[in-house]
C-alpha cells in the first residue's frame, strides 16, 4: 500500500457526477484496498458554483475552470461525465497531454471521435477507459476487449436503450399507442423533455459503433451505422408481432460477414422465445454471438446514476491499478481494418403488411412482385375482406435493397391501396 494518494478529477456533478463522488468518498477504504493506494479527489468541474446538487461537495473541491483543473500535474485520473462534444473533446485531449488517464462515460463522444482520442492517449502512454460509454452498468465493453479476446465474436444483439425499451414494452403488454406510451415514460423520468436522441436512435447507434469497433477489430463511428427510431411504430405493429407470437424491440446490431461487418438500429420483431424479448420496461441487454464461447447475454439497468457510477468506479480502479503499476491497459485494436456495408447489403427477413383489392389474382401478382427482385415468401396470410383487405407477408431473408425495390413496385401497382408497414425479423420462429 502506497501513501501517495491518487488523485482524481471529475467533471460534471449530475445524476451520474454525483453518485461517483459519493462513492469515493463512501467507499474510499475499500477502493485504496483494491488500487494500491488511497483516492483523493482532487476537484469537481460545475458549469455553476451556486445551485442545488444531489449530494453535499466541499465549497473548495468545486470549480468552473475545468481546463485548469484537468491540466494540473498533480491529476492522474480525470473523469469525464459532461457529455457530448464540447468542451468534453478538448478536456480529455488536455488531461492526455498532462499526463492523466481518463474515464468516460461519453457515448456519443467515443463514437464520433474515439479514433483521434485512443491515439491520444497511446501517444500519451496513458489509458482511456469507458466501460460506462456502451451499456451503462452493464458490462460489456470489458468481456468483448478482453474475455473474448481470444474468440471470434460474429453477432452483437442488442437492446441498449431504456427509454425505447420501456415504450415498446408498454405498447405490447397493455396495447397503448406511441404517443401515450412516451408521454407516461416522460412522467416517469424514464424519457426526457427532447426524447428525440432517445426514440429517433441516435443514442442507440452511438453505443452500436462502440460495440461493433470493440467485436470486430474495426473503427466504426455513429455515421457508418444505419438508422431508424421508433416514432412511426403503431399499435397495430405491436399487435402483428402478437400474432406472429413475437415482440417489438428496437435493436442495434453489428454482424460480421468475412472482409466486411454491418452495423445497423431500427425496430425489429423477435420471436417471444428469444432471450432479447423478456427484457422488459427500462432495461438493457446485450447478446453476443462467438464461435468458440456460442451465446452470452448480458443484461441490467442500461443508465441511471448509481448504476452507470458503478460502471465508471470500475473503469477507475483499473486505471488506477495501472498507474501505480506504471503500465498502461489495452488501447483500440484496428488491425482488422473491415469494410463497414452500407445498409442496401444487409441480410435480414421482413414484415410486410399490404393492403389490396378484395379480388381474385392479388395474391399471385403480389407474389410475383417479390419473385422479380428475388426475395422468397416465407409465410403469407390474408386478413379482413372488402376495403380491409390485407396482406401480411414474412420473406426469407434478403438484401434491404431488394427489398426496398420490391416495395417500390408494390406501390405503383394498381391492386395494392398502400404498404402500410414493412419491418425486419430477427431471430428464427418457431
Amino acid at each position: 500500500m502506497s501513501d501517495k494518494p491518487l488523485k482524481v478529477a471529475v467533471l460534471g456533478c449530475g445524476s451520474v457526477g454525483s453518485q461517483v463522488v459519493r462513492l469515493l468518498g463512501e467507499q474510499a477504504d475499500d477502493l485504496a484496498a483494491r488500487i494500491g493506494a488511497p483516492v483523493e479527489l482532487a476537484g469537481v468541474a460545475v458549469r455553476r458554483l451556486e445551485g442545488d446538487r444531489e449530494i453535499d461537495v466541499p465549497a473548495d473541491l468545486l470549480t468552473t475552470d475545468a481546463e485548469g483543473l484537468v491540466s494540473r500535474e498533480d491529476v492522474d485520473v480525470v473523469v469525464e461525465l459532461i457529455g457530448g462534444f464540447e468542451p468534453a473533446r478538448t478536456l480529455i485531449l488536455s488531461a492526455l497531454r498532462h499526463g492523466a488517464s481518463v474515464v468516460s462515460a461519453n457515448k456519443a463522444l467515443i463514437a464520433e471521435h474515439g479514433p483521434e482520442l485512443f491515439q491520444a492517449a497511446e501517444d500519451a502512454g496513458r489509458d482511456l477507459y469507458y466501460e460506462a460509454a456502451a451499456a451503462g452498468a452493464i458490462p460489456i465493453v470489458r468481456p468483448l476487449r478482453e474475455s473474448l479476446a481470444g474468440d471470434r465474436v460474429t453477432r452483437v444483439l442488442g437492446i441498449v436503450n431504456g427509454t425505447t425499451n420501456y415504450v415498446l414494452d408498454k405498447m405490447d403488454s397493455v396495447g397503448a399507442g406511441y404517443e401515450e406510451t412516451l408521454t407516461e415514460a416522460q412522467e416517469l423520468g424514464y424519457a426526457e423533455a427532447d426524447p428525440t436522441a432517445d426514440v429517433e436512435g441516435f443514442d442507440a447507434a452511438a453505443k452500436a459503433a462502440i460495440l461493433a469497433s470493440l467485436a470486430f477489430h474495426t473503427r466504426v463511428t455513429a455515421a457508418d451505422v444505419y438508422r431508424e427510431g421508433i416514432s412511426e411504430i403503431t399499435a397495430a405493429d405491436a399487435r402483428s408481432a402478437q400474432a406472429m407470437g413475437c415482440v417489438v424491440k428496437l435493436l442495434a446490431i453489428a454482424e460480421l460477414h468475412d472482409d466486411a461487418v454491418s452495423v445497423r438500429v431500427h425496430p425489429a420483431m423477435i420471436p417471444r422465445s428469444h432471450p432479447l424479448a423478456s427484457v422488459r420496461e427500462a432495461f438493457n441487454a446485450v447478446f453476443v454471438e462467438s464461435d468458440a464461447a456460442g451465446q452470452l447475454m448480458f443484461y441490467g439497468p442500461g443508465a441511471g446514476g448509481s448504476p452507470t457510477a458503478s460502471a465508471v468506479l470500475g473503469d477507475l480502479v483499473t486505471v488506477a491499478r495501472n498507474r501505480q503499476l506504471d503500465t498502461k491497459g489495452m488501447g483500440e485494436s484496428t488491425y482488422a481494418a473491415r469494410r463497414v456495408l452500407p445498409i442496401g447489403e444487409a441480410r435480414t427477413r421482413y414484415h410486410v403488411n399490404i393492403g389490396v383489392d378484395d379480388r381474385a389474382g392479388v395474391l399471385a401478382a403480389v407474389a410475383n412482385a417479390f419473385a422479380t427482385h428475388d426475395v422468397s415468401i416465407q409465410t403469407v396470410r390474408q386478413q379482413g375482406r372488402g376495403e380491409e383487405a390485407e396482406l401480411v407477408v414474412v420473406s426469407h431473408e434478403a438484401t434491404d435493397a431488394q427489398l426496398s425495390a420490391t416495395v417500390r413496385e408494390l406501390k405503383g401497382m394498381d391492386i395494392v391501396r398502400d404498404v402500410t408497414s414493412v419491418m425486419r425479423v430477427e431471430g428464427e420462429m418457431e
